[in-house]
């Protein structure tokens, strides 16, 4: 009887390390998968377009802080935005 118990034992050991090195290979391959589809679309999409997500210029400026143009607007416009 020891004997089966500690084969089990064993058995459910070895079981739990493989499992847990092939869920690790999994979850690997998928996020890789995800995030050159999810990732590289988008990247391409945006170089088609010419989109340009961050504004970094090769010059030199004392701050990346950009000036926008707002107008006040009625106070209507402020009650229901969604």
């Amino acid at each position: 009887m020891k004997k089966g118990k500690l084969f089990f034992k064993g058995f459910l050991e070895g079981f739990k390390k493989f499992s847990h090195a092939f869920a690790t290979v999994v979850n690997f391959i998928l996020l890789t998968i995800v995030y050159i589809v999810g990732v590289g679309i988008t990247s391409l999409v945006a170089k088609l377009v010419g989109k340009k997500f961050l504004n970094l210029d090769k010059k030199r400026r004392p701050s990346y802080w950009e000036d926008k143009d707002l107008k006040k607007e009625p106070m209507e416009n402020y009650y229901r935005q969604f």
